[in-house]
This record gives structure tokens, C-alpha cells and sequence, in this order.
């Protein structure tokens, strides 16, 4: 028989910032959110959390090839991803972005740690 812990923290994997959202993303996202909303009928205390993967090389081209800054089209594509995954009533306890202030410094602090704890 298998255990469920009492509080559980459930993501997918994070859509990237360069394009809309596609069937497969919204398969995914929909399955986590059923699975979300039976552990809570359960009774389980659940954090479902998600974010854009705001990061890379086809976002800055993407942008140059739309005339907009990388910023920008971050931006605009983070409202259009939570938009559509609002229009099939998939609800976050929180949706971010991996172009955040707050995961800058959190990552610094992890790779500083990390760094410092192996380093030769």
C-alpha cells in the first residue's frame, strides 16, 4: 500500500516563454490539477505552483524577431499562458516567473553555497 504524505508541493514541467501554449502543455497541467484538487478532497494540504521558464537563447531571438525586448515578450507571454490555463480552470497557488528578482537571488545564494561547500 502506498503513503501519501500530508502536505504535498506539485508542479509541472514550466512552459518556456517564447510561444504560446500547446495541447501537450495543457494535458499535463490539466492531469496535475485533477490530481491536486482529489488530494485536497482527500483532506491533504497541497501547494500546486507553477512558473515560465523565462530563460534563454530562443526568447532573445524570438524577441528580436518580433521587435521587442526579451522583457517584454516575457511579460506578454506570461499573461497569455495564465490566461489560457484560467480558461480550463487549472488553479496555482502561485504562478511566477524564473525572471524574477526573488529566483535571482535565491539562485545566487544556492550556487554561492554549493560553490563555497565544493569547491577544491
Amino acid at each position: 500500500m502506498s503513503h501519501v504524505a500530508n502536505k504535498l508541493l506539485v508542479t509541472c514541467a514550466l512552459p518556456y516563454a517564447n510561444g504560446s501554449i500547446h495541447l501537450g502543455h495543457i494535458l499535463e497541467h490539466i492531469q496535475a490539477d485533477i490530481w491536486v484538487r482529489y488530494q485536497r478532497m482527500r483532506g491533504k494540504e497541497v501547494h500546486f505552483i507553477c512558473a515560465d521558464d523565462a530563460h534563454g537563447t530562443p526568447i532573445m531571438l524570438k524577441a528580436q524577431q518580433l521587435g521587442i525586448t526579451p522583457e517584454a515578450m516575457i511579460e506578454e507571454m506570461s499573461k497569455e499562458h495564465q490566461q489560457d490555463f484560467a480558461g480550463f480552470n487549472i488553479s496555482y497557488d502561485n504562478y511566477h516567473s524564473t525572471h524574477s528578482e526573488e529566483n535571482r537571488q535565491l539562485s545566487t545564494k544556492i550556487y554561492l553555497a554549493l560553490k563555497k561547500k565544493w569547491s577544491y
